[in-house]
């Protein structure tokens, strides 16, 4: 009559490759989603350090740097007080050209200030803290 046959049927193994690539799909998803946060953290946190900077020159000498460009050639006017910050390079991700996020890196830049004031410019993929997306600056009062 019937022999009892062991093994899976063409369903059975179709639903378990149906569910496996479902969770790695998902997985792929909150990798890039961590990724992109891990790169947000990074500026905010090198933003953070570039201000204590500044303000520590600002005790030494009662002024900010006067500088133009990118943040790595103007801190090398006074390593001393940016130990760390002298190569200082954006994490990359969708940040460019300091605001072009279709550029795959950039430096965090200078951008215009007012004497005795500093200003300068970087880009968030997503949200960070209370900090929307896009582009945004540093200045002595804080993030912007």
């Amino acid at each position: 009559m019937f022999k009892n046959k062991k093994g899976f049927t063409l369903i059975e193994l179709l639903v378990v490759i149906a569910i496996i690539g479902l969770l790695s799909t998902l997985a792929v998803v909150a990798l890039t989603s961590a990724r992109t946060k891990a790169r947000d953290s990074k500026r905010v946190a090198d933003m953070k350090q570039v201000q204590t900077a500044m303000e520590l020159y600002y005790s030494a000498t009662n002024g900010y740097p006067v500088c133009a460009g990118l943040v790595s050639t103007c801190v090398a006017l006074a390593p001393e007080y940016l130990p760390g910050v002298a190569n200082l390079k954006d994490p990359g991700g969708v940040a460019g050209a300091c605001g072009d996020p279709a550029a795959a890196k950039c430096n965090y830049s200078f951008g215009a200030a007012a004497a005795g004031s500093y200003k300068i410019n970087f880009w968030l993929e997503g949200v960070t803290g209370d900090l929307p997306a896009g582009a945004h600056t540093l200045t002595p009062a804080g993030m912007q």
